[in-house]
């Protein structure tokens, strides 16, 4: 499996060319840098991926902001997934079955472990399905198999 190809695949309707990914957390969001040196961010529970950084001096401040960091390590949605599912094997992830952009519980029984590939690809198909709706729109989630 080649990473920067499923994402590029998932994701690359929003313009992301993936050279890179440079860091991943235990729920499947990863920092990507691009060949234009910029640094994007997949968020799988918010459903985006953006430009979180427009350089490397950039992404150099931006992972010492606080904020940033207890965002991104999620450190008691990690513990909480820890003691209810375990240890993560290689290549799997925390996720949220239903992602909080669409009201899903951030925690509980709405966190499984899913291969990494799977999250990349679901979110990025659910991303591309929603970008044009307003914030606060309706909408309906069909699982089809």
């Amino acid at each position: 499996m080649n990473i920067l190809k499923e994402i590029k695949d998932a994701w690359g309707w929003v313009g992301i060319e993936p050279q890179e990914v440079v860091i991943e957390n235990e729920f499947g969001n990863l920092i990507v840098k691009d060949f234009e040196n910029k640094f994007w961010r997949i968020c799988p529970e918010d459903v985006y991926c953006e430009v979180v950084a427009g350089s490397i001096e950039e992404y150099n401040a931006l992972i010492k902001n606080q904020g940033f960091l207890e965002d991104w390590f999620m450190s008691a949605m990690v513990a909480e997934a820890e003691n209810n599912l375990g240890s993560l094997e290689p290549g799997y992830k925390y996720h949220m079955v239903i992602p909080g952009v669409l009201g899903g519980e951030y925690g509980g029984e709405n966190v499984k472990v899913v291969p990494l590939v799977e999250i990349i690809r679901f979110s990025g198909d659910v991303g591309k399905q929603i970008e044009e709706l307003p914030g606060g729109a309706q909408i309906q989630l069909r699982i089809v198999s």
